[in-house]
């Protein structure tokens, strides 16, 4: 038995520096994320979409769809006159 608690005490210790070490590594990534913040300006010069654009497939699946919905504008459209 006081192998368990000697292992128990150990463990409990090792709980604790692993808590310290992970506030330290909180506080280098805070310090890190202030060092690297997005540049206000930057943003507004990339556009309101954040300067991403869709994939080849993404858009060939927009042109799909946009298509199809011309296509059924022009048949309702035939249908009335």
């Amino acid at each position: 038995m006081a192998n368990l608690g000697r292992m128990l005490r150990q463990l409990r210790a090792e709980r604790s520096r692993a808590a310290k070490e992970l506030e330290r590594l909180d506080e280098a990534i805070a310090v890190f994320e202030k060092l690297v913040a997005p540049n206000p300006g930057r943003e507004a010069r990339r556009g309101p979409t954040g300067g991403r654009k869709p994939s080849a497939a993404t858009r060939r699946k927009m042109s799909k769809a946009q298509k199809a919905r011309w296509a059924k504008l022009r048949q309702e459209g035939a249908g009335k006159g």
